[in-house]
């Protein structure tokens, strides 16, 4: 395993042929040679506005799935790229902005609070992103922390809607 003070390696993207590699690296997003998780997160996007079609439990229970499947493929991407949190892992961050999404409306501007919001706790790992980050390995850990960030980006935007911050 790599220690966290050498700078990971990009990725070969030939990873992407390995189904479980190549949905933790959310589909090659993760290759973006600066910011990854920044380019996870935005193929969140398109995830969230999907899930609006379906009812609240029924996208809740899709995000259970894709979080379930997402322990086992970052899990496996982990131990091939020899780093389990590698910055390529960009699933949990697809997840993470879908779930930070799920009970807010299809508009840019929510869309737009959210993804800054969800952003910033992934990056920033306030308590308990962080112990969770630190606290927690393999594909679980991978997952928990943006989880975690999730909920905590989501629970904000739905205060900024009932402040009036943002229109409901």
């Amino acid at each position: 395993m790599t220690t966290s003070a050498e700078r990971p390696r990009r990725p070969p993207a030939a990873l992407l042929r390995q189904p479980a590699c190549a949905l933790a690296l959310g589909f090659g997003a993760g290759l973006a040679p600066r910011a990854p998780g920044t380019f996870g997160a935005l193929l969140g996007l398109p995830l969230a506005a999907a899930l609006t079609q379906v009812s609240l439990p029924v996208a809740a229970l899709v995000l259970m799935l894709l979080s379930l499947v997402g322990v086992w493929c970052c899990d496996i991407a982990g131990r091939r790229l020899g780093i389990s949190d590698h910055p390529a892992i960009v699933w949990d961050e697809v997840v993470g902005m879908a779930l930070t999404l799920l009970a807010v409306p299809l508009a840019w501007p929510h869309y737009l609070a959210g993804f800054a919001l969800f952003r910033a706790f992934d990056i920033l790992k306030p308590w308990p992103v962080g112990a969770l980050d630190r606290q927690v390995g393999g594909g679980l850990g991978v997952m928990l922390d943006d989880l975690a960030a999730a909920l905590l980006a989501g629970a904000t935007l739905q205060l900024a809607m009932q402040a009036g911050v943002l229109a409901v």
